[in-house]
């Protein structure tokens, strides 16, 4: 299953998220939201969040590690 993390750099919450994601060793890509006009604006105001690529279902945050967990099962 592939992951992506939308966020933007020097986001302290989309840090947060990629810790959670590291706490459970998984793989991420990470795609920041200002590189792409169409990705801000559909995610502008609500990152970090992590979309499952092969469902198109996402987990917005807040989050923590067994949502997290759940989301990924």
């Amino acid at each position: 299953m592939k992951l992506v993390l939308y966020g933007t750099a020097f986001c302290h919450l989309c840090e947060q998220a990629q810790a959670l994601l590291a706490q459970l060793a998984i793989a991420a890509e990470h795609i920041d939201i200002v590189d792409d006009d169409a990705v801000l604006e559909s995610y502008g105001t609500r990152i970090p969040v992590v979309k499952r690529m092969d469902d198109g279902s996402e987990l917005g945050w807040p989050f923590d590690i067994e949502a997290l967990r759940r989301f990924v099962a």
